[in-house]
C-alpha cells in the first residue's frame, strides 16, 4: 500500500525554515533523484497544502511516498520561478512533472547586415549575431528549401568567409546560376545589397512589392537594350510567380503568431504548434508530453507552453485551443523575457477559431497514429520475447555496432528503441580508447559494454536506465564475449541476442543467438523485419560517426601540434603552401613571407620540423 505520510513528514520538518516567497521547491527520492519540481507564489503555503490535503490524486500519493528530502531555491518573483521551474523541469526531466520530449531548437535563416557581402545560411541557437533572423522553420529541410529559392531568385552567397576571401574564379553555383559571383567581383556592392534587401522582403512576405520593382527594372533594361539582364529579370518575375502562387496565405491574417492546440485520447496527449509569420504559414510540429494519464488537458498545455519557451523567440501572439490556469502570470513572464508585449489567447469565433479546428484536428490524427505505432511496437516486443523464451517483458531495447577500417577512427554505437520508436536522445557513440582493442571487433564490444553499463551500475552522474533486451550485431563469438561482459558486472538478468547475416552477408538469411540456442526466422516474418530495422539503424549511426571521426582526423594537421598557431595561420599556411609537408620542407625566410607569420613565429614553426 502507497503511503504519503513519508514525504509529508520531510515537509512538516522543513516547513519553519521556508520562507515565504515565491521561489521553486525539488522533492528527492532516497538516492538523491530529483522526483518533482514545482514553483510557487508563496513557498510555505503551496507545501503546507501537500501536508494538509487528505485527498491527493494517486500521482501525488506516488511522489509523496518515495519523497525522503526537499530542497527550495527562492526568487525575486512570480516570473523568475517560473521560468526557472520549466529551465530545471527540461534539465533534469523529474519523474512526476509533465515533460515535453523531443524538444529541440528550430532552425532560421540568417542575413547578416554588418558584411560588405552578406550571406545567406541557416542558423539554430541563440541570436547572438546583427543581422536578420527569419523563422523559425518547422525542420532543416523547410529551411534549406527556402534558401535554395532564395539563392535560385536572388543570387546571394552561401560560402562562408574563409571560401569567399580566397576565391580566384566562381565556383559551380554561378555556372548554375544559382549565385552573382561578388567573390569575384561580377556584381557591384550597391546592386548586390540591392538583391539582399529585396531577399528580406521576399522572406518577409512582400513578393507583390518586389515584383513590382523588378518589372520596372526590367522595362528599363530593355529601353538601354540591355537585353541579357532584362531576360534573367523576367525569369525572375516567373520564379517569383511560381512561389508565390505555391505559398499559403493564411485566411486569419495572421502576421506572426503560433497556433497550440492540444488533443487528449486514451491517457496519452499530442501537442500541435503551428507557426505563422509574414502571413504564412510556415509549418507545424507534433509534440507528445510525457505526463501521468490523469493530468488534465488545461494542465498539460500550461506546463508545455513555459518549457516550449523557455529556449526559443517568442511571437507577438500565441492562441490556444484551451484556456489555462496561469495565463496571465504566463504572458507576464513571456513578455518581460522578450521585451515586448506577447497576447496569449484562446480562439472562441471567426477565423481564428476556424485555424484551431484545423491544428486540434491535426494533433487528433498525430495521436492516433502515435497510439497505432505504440501497438505495434507492444504486439513485436511481444513476439521477440516469445521467440527467444525471454521471461521479462520488453519496453526497450539497446542495440550495439562498431565501424572501423582496419583498426582505425574505432568507433562503437548505440540506438535504443521503445513502444514510441527510436529514443534519438538516448543514442550513444563510444570512440575507442584501449589501442589493442581497435581492431578487434570483440574486444572493442567487451570496452563499449563496460563503459555504457558500469556508469549505470554504479549509479553516476548522468547514467542511462538499463534497457530489457540487448541486441548486437555479430555472431556467437560477439553474443559470448557480450555475455560474459555483461556477467561481470553483475547485470546476469539483462538477456542479450546477437544477431549475424548468413552466407554472402546476405540480409534475408539472418541467424540470432541468444542462450546458447541458434534461432532462424521465415523470410516474411514481421518480427523479423524489425530486428532488421533496428540492426540496420544502429549500423547506420555507427557508420556516420565513424565517417564524422574520420573526416575530423583528415582536416587535422601536423601543424595542429604546434603551439601558437591558431586556425587562422593554419589556414593562410596551407593556402600558400598547400600542405603540411610542404611548410616542412620550406625554408624559415619562406614561411615568413606568408601573411601573418612574423620572424618568431616562422622560426618556430621551422624548429618544429627540423629539430
Amino acid at each position: 500500500m502507497i503511503s504519503s505520510n513519508i514525504g509529508k513528514e520531510v515537509i512538516n520538518k522543513e516547513l519553519p525554515l521556508i520562507p515565504k516567497l515565491p521561489g521553486v521547491y525539488k522533492m528527492l527520492n532516497s538516492k538523491n533523484e530529483i522526483l518533482y519540481v514545482g514553483k510557487a507564489k508563496n513557498l510555505t503555503n503551496r507545501l503546507k497544502s501537500y501536508v494538509s490535503e487528505k485527498n491527493h490524486i494517486i500521482r501525488t500519493e506516488r511522489m509523496l511516498s518515495q519523497t525522503k528530502k526537499l530542497e527550495i531555491t527562492t526568487t525575486s518573483n512570480e516570473s523568475e520561478a517560473l521560468l526557472l521551474e520549466a529551465n530545471l523541469i527540461k534539465k533534469h526531466k523529474p519523474k512526476y512533472n509533465i515533460l515535453l520530449r523531443d524538444d529541440k531548437s528550430f532552425p532560421f535563416i540568417f542575413m547578416g547586415n554588418k558584411d560588405k557581402w552578406p550571406q545567406i545560411k541557416k542558423h539554430r541557437g541563440k541570436k547572438n549575431k546583427e543581422g536578420f533572423f527569419f523563422g523559425p522553420f518547422v525542420s532543416a529541410g523547410s529551411a534549406n528549401w527556402t534558401i535554395k529559392m532564395i539563392q535560385k531568385n536572388f543570387h546571394l552567397r552561401v560560402c562562408d568567409n574563409t571560401v569567399f576571401k580566397n576565391r580566384e574564379r566562381p565556383c559551380i553555383l554561378y555556372q548554375i546560376k544559382r549565385c552573382s559571383g561578388p567573390c569575384v567581383g561580377y556584381i557591384n556592392e550597391t546592386e548586390y545589397k540591392q538583391t539582399v534587401k529585396d531577399a528580406i522582403e521576399f522572406v518577409s512576405g512582400k513578393s507583390r512589392k518586389i515584383q513590382k520593382n523588378l518589372s520596372n527594372q526590367m522595362e528599363k533594361a530593355s529601353e538601354e537594350l540591355d537585353f541579357e539582364k532584362a531576360s534573367i529579370l523576367r525569369d525572375r518575375i516567373k520564379s517569383l510567380n511560381i512561389i508565390q502562387s505555391s505559398q499559403k496565405i493564411n485566411e486569419a491574417n495572421l502576421v506572426e503568431a503560433d497556433v497550440i492546440a492540444g488533443y487528449k485520447e486514451s491517457g496519452k496527449t499530442c501537442i500541435q504548434v503551428f507557426f505563422y509569420r509574414s502571413k504564412q504559414n510556415w509549418g507545424n510540429q507534433a509534440f507528445f508530453p510525457k505526463h501521468d494519464p490523469d493530468e488534465s488537458l488545461k494542465e498539460i498545455l500550461n506546463s508545455f507552453i513555459t518549457q516550449f519557451y523557455e529556449n526559443k523567440n517568442v511571437p507577438n501572439s500565441i492562441i490556444l485551443s484551451e484556456e489555462i490556469k496561469e495565463r496571465t502570470l504566463i504572458e507576464k513572464t513571456l513578455s518581460k523575457k522578450e521585451n515586448k508585449e506577447i497576447n496569449i489567447s484562446v480562439a472562441k469565433k471567426g477565423s481564428k477559431l476556424k485555424v484551431i479546428k484545423q491544428a486540434i484536428k491535426n494533433a487528433k490524427d498525430s495521436l492516433n497514429r502515435k497510439i497505432y505505432e505504440s501497438q505495434n511496437n507492444k504486439d513485436l516486443f511481444e513476439k521477440v520475447a516469445k521467440k527467444f523464451d525471454l521471461e521479462t517483458n520488453i519496453n526497450l531495447i539497446e542495440v550495439y555496432d562498431n565501424s572501423h577500417i582496419q583498426g582505425t577512427n574505432s568507433v562503437g554505437a548505440m540506438i535504443a528503441y521503445d513502444d514510441g520508436g527510436f529514443v534519438k536522445k538516448r543514442y550513444r557513440k563510444f570512440n575507442i580508447k584501449i589501442q589493442k582493442n581497435k581492431q578487434d571487433d570483440y574486444g572493442m564490444i567487451k570496452e563499449v559494454l563496460n563503459r555504457r553499463f558500469k556508469r549505470a551500475v554504479q549509479e553516476k552522474d548522468n547514467y542511462l536506465s538499463f534497457p530489457d533486451l540487448v541486441l548486437i550485431d555479430g555472431g556467437k563469438g560477439q553474443y559470448s564475449v557480450a555475455r560474459e561482459t555483461m556477467n561481470e558486472l553483475g547485470l546476469h538478468d539483462i538477456p542479450i541476442v546477437a544477431i549475424a547475416k548468413g552466407k554472402f552477408r546476405s540480409s534475408s538469411n539472418e541467424t540470432f543467438f541468444h542462450n546458447r540456442k541458434e534461432f532462424k526466422f521465415l523470410k516474411n516474418d514481421p518480427t523479423l523485419f524489425f530486428l532488421q530495422r533496428l540492426r540496420d539503424e544502429s549500423h547506420r549511426f555507427a557508420i556516420s560517426a565513424h565517417r564524422a571521426k574520420r573526416k575530423k582526423s583528415i582536416s587535422s594537421s601536423l601543424l595542429d601540434q604546434i603551439e601558437g598557431i591558431g586556425s587562422i595561420r593554419k589556414r593562410a599556411l596551407l593556402n600558400h603552401f598547400g600542405s603540411a609537408r610542404a611548410v616542412e620542407s620550406a625554408s624559415p625566410d619562406e614561411i615568413k613571407s606568408v601573411e601573418g607569420i612574423e620572424e618568431k613565429v616562422a622560426k618556430k614553426i621551422y624548429n618544429f620540423f627540423h629539430e
